[in-house]
Parts: C-alpha cells; structure tokens; sequence
C-alpha cells in the first residue's frame, strides 16, 4: 500500500488510534508520543503569538490532559508561566507521569472546582483546551462544562490541542458546549471532523504534527478520506479547437428565474467549455444573449422542442431555475434518457427525489443538506449529524458521484471514496453560488474529466474563488464575483496560494 501524504489523508478515530498503537509497538513509547505532541504545541505557540509569556492550561484526566501538563512543563522550562486547571485530582495512565514532570518544574496545578467559583479563568496570554482531544461523543459535563464555557467566554486566543473539547471528531458535530478554538494543532492524523460541519467554525486556524511518526506506520492502513488540494488543468496545445473541448447544454430558467440558467453556462464556459447552449424559457433569450453574447440560448416551449439541443450536446447541466411545474418537469423527463454525462443541480434533485428514475451512467449529483434529506427519505438533522455517512449513502443509492455542499463540501462515489473540501467562506451563502458550481462540473466533464475527478477539481476551484473573490469582504460576496478566479485558478494561477 502506498504510503498516504499525511496533509491530505482524513482519519476516522478508531483509525488515529490504532495508529497510535502501531507507533507504540513500533518502539516510540506513548509517553515519548506526549512529550512530541507537547513540544509541536509550544512550537504553534512560539510561532502563532510570539510575545505570550503566560498560559492557562485546562487538563482533563486523560491523554489530552497528559499533553497538556507536558506543554505547562516545557513552557516553563522556556521562561514562560503556565498554569494549570485540571478537572480530576489525579490522571491516569502516561498524563499521571506528565501531571508529574509539570509539578517537578514548579507548575501549579488548581482543580476546576475550586478554580471555578464564578465560572472564571485566570489571566492569561493564551488558553489552552488539553481536556479531551479525539473520541468524545456526548456533550460535556460537570466541571469540564464550565471550564469549557469559562475558555470561551474570555477574549484572548485559545489554542485546542488535538480536537477542541467538545467536537466530535468523526463528523465535525459540536456538541454544548465546544470549545471555540483561534487554532488548533491537531496530533498524528487529520480528523475527518475537522473540516465539515460545525469542525472549520470550532478548530480556527489548523496545523498538523505528525509526531515523526515513521511513514511505514501510516502506510499499513488506507485513510477514510482526503482533502482536496490545489489543482489546475494542464495547458492546452497550440492547435487546440472548441470542438475538443465538449458542448455543454444548460438547462434550466423558468420564469423569473432566467438568472440561474445564465450563470451555470458563464460557469461552463469560464472554466474552458468549448460550446455552451441554454434551453430556457423564450423571455430569457434576449437578456442572455445581452448580457453574455458567447452563449447560446433557445428558447424551449416543450420538451420536444429540446430534442435537437440534446443531440448535439456533449454534456447536460439540468436543474438551475428550473422549477417543479409541467415545464420544468417537461425538461427534466426529456433529459435523463439522453445517456449523456449530466449534472443535476436545485429542483432537478427535488424532482428526483419526488420520482425516482434512472440516471445516467456518468452522473453527478449536487445537494445541499436539505435536498440531500429529500434524496434519502430523512431529516435535514439526520444529514447533517454525520455528512460522511450522507453522503457516501446518496452516492450508493443513486450510483452517482455526490456533492454534498456546506461547509466542508463532501464528494462521494459509489464505491466510498471521499474527498473534503478544506476552502470556502461564509460569504458564499448568497443565491446562485450552487448554479455556478453546476456550470463548473458541467465544463470540467465537457473537457474530458471523469465524474468523480470533475467534481472533486469543481469544488475546490469554486470554493477557492470564492475565498479570493471574499477578500474585499464576505458580505454581499455574488456569484458572479467569483468568474475571473475561476478563470484565473483553472489556468494555474494562484495554484500555491492557499486563499
């Protein structure tokens, strides 16, 4: 098996367990294990803020809590003050041998009960969550709660090692409460969790230390899932022609809603599509053809009207502006028997859901949690407590590759890989993003790209573009905003510059 690169692969937790148990037998102690993770903790420290010369370290009893009273100890030995709020009187297993090196350098360690009178910390530069780490899944209690409450009602940064305290690692849910982190330094494998749901929010700033972890270790097992990485498509040859590089056919548009059709195609064509038709409602040509004269739109009364559009497409985009009525059904009946490589996207999944139909062979799927919930017969929350589970369950039912968007957008095939998408911003939560995002699957498809590679290398170009364009502000962030990074980013640019 090849060994994975550990800044891409995403580990379940029983998974990071048992590869701190290789480690183990492999002859690094899991007391060496500790001190490592403590020293790559004080070296985010040292590089995050510099001048701090006081923490406040909150240990449970466990690991986390071992790596903490390490931390505290070396913090000492480098001239700064720590001190310690530990939730039990003693600790267990090799944190027992840490809490005791950080009392033998002088620490001071106060118990959370008598600490936590008012539900108050003391001043520090920096707080640190060494309370639990990976594996909780329930919420907090007790004095745990409270100092987890008191961390995060203060407003100096706070530094999570591992996982914030309260976070489930396996799905990103958060529980009450979390630890709201500014950074956090995660230990020997990235957490699956880290990146979707409520992960990105709680985590802040994330780092990665391996421990000098031998690559043999990691090599005897295959991740659960991968991040996304920066890509772009390879340039092109001089005697390149449009006809090489695919038809899309967007189709979409219904009354009032001409708009959506109209960026899915720009989206198609910026990413290099060689041709791109719309079949929209007649009273959105002529705005079409306004406003971006390189596409080509057709009015489309009824789905027979569609049959010459389908013929000469090589790729289908179906679903933005469609809507649920006799037309919008109309199209949607018309185009899946097609058998061309398809995007469906907005009321083509919720007619999908509604009637279930064959799809085609080469078929990407692009649902929010909501329509994801429709697609699978369940509750919104039920997606959104497990979107690993969530996602890899649409891509096997409909045997499809699947876009499950939100924050960490997920991409499954049906055979189970998944990849997460580590960019993003809040500022894309405006209408029209999930059009453009159709447009660019639909153009990487149309130039050859396989479903699952397509929409893997669409998501991280959208969310990319979407960080670039947001850095004159989240707020008021349009889709449209997001054409000349996606051009920019399918050409390389940008490539090692992580927005």
């Amino acid at each position: 098996m090849a060994n994975p690169d550990p800044l891409a692969a995403l580990y379940t937790t029983a998974q990071v367990r048992a590869l701190d148990r290789a480690a183990i037998d492999g002859g690094i102690s899991g007391i060496e294990l500790m001190e490592r993770a403590a020293r790559a903790a004080l070296d985010v420290l040292r590089r995050r803020w510099p001048q701090a010369r006081t923490l406040c370290i909150a240990c449970g009893p466990g690991n986390n809590g071992g790596d903490g009273f390490f931390l505290a100890a070396l913090a000492r030995v480098a001239d700064m003050q720590a001190h310690v709020i530990a939730t039990s009187e003693d600790s267990t297993g090799d944190a027992a041998l840490a809490r005791e090196r950080c009392l033998r350098e002088g620490g001071q360690v106060t118990l959370a009960a008598s600490a936590l009178p008012d539900s108050d910390v003391p001043d520090a530069d920096v707080y640190v969550d060494a309370l639990f780490g990976s594996g909780l899944n329930r919420a907090p209690a007790g004095d745990a709660a409270k100092l987890i409450a008191a961390l995060n009602a203060q407003s100096r940064p706070v530094l999570a090692l591992d996982v914030p305290s309260g976070l489930d690692s396996d799905t990103g849910v958060a529980f009450e409460p979390c630890v709201r982190a500014t950074a956090t330094v995660c230990f020997v494998g990235w957490k699956r969790g880290l990146f979707t749901a409520h992960g990105p929010d709680q985590c802040g700033e994330r780092s990665l230390a391996t421990l000098d972890i031998p690559a043999q270790v990691y090599a005897q097992s295959a991740p659960d899932a991968a991040l996304l990485q920066p890509q772009a498509l390879p340039s092109r040859p001089r005697d390149s022609h449009k006809g090489r590089y695919g038809h899309v056919l967007a189709i979409g548009g219904d009354l009032g809603a001409g708009g959506a059709v109209r960026m899915c195609g720009e989206a198609a064509a910026r990413v290099g599509a060689g041709l791109v038709s719309i079949a929209t409602r007649e009273a959105n040509v002529g705005p079409i053809l306004a406003a971006r004269p390189e596409l080509m739109p057709h009015g489309v009364h009824v789905p027979r009207n569609l049959e010459p559009l389908l013929a000469r497409a090589s790729v289908l985009a179906v679903g933005p502006g469609l809507g649920q009525d006799d037309w919008g059904r109309g199209l949607w009946q018309a185009a899946l028997p097609a058998g061309k490589p398809t995007v469906l996207d907005a009321d083509a999944l919720n007619l999908l859901a509604a009637t279930q139909r064959a799809l085609p062979s080469d078929c990407v799927l692009t649902p929010h949690p909501g329509e994801a919930a429709r697609l699978l017969g369940i509750a919104i929350a039920e997606v959104q407590a497990d979107r690993f589970a969530a996602v890899r369950a649409l891509a096997q039912k409909y045997r499809a590759v699947v876009v499950l968007k939100g924050a960490g957008s997920l991409v499954a095939d049906p055979d189970g890989r998944v990849a997460v998408c580590p960019w993003g911003n809040p500022g894309m939560a405006s209408g029209g993003m999930g059009d453009v995002l159709t447009g660019v699957i639909a153009g990487l498809l149309a130039q050859s790209l396989t479903p699952f590679d397509a929409a893997c290398l669409a998501v991280g170009l959208h969310a990319r573009a979407g960080d670039l364009a947001a850095r004159a502000g989240e707020r008021g962030l349009l889709a449209s905003d997001l054409f000349p990074y996606l051009r920019a980013l399918v050409n390389g640019h940008f490539l090692r510059d992580r927005p």
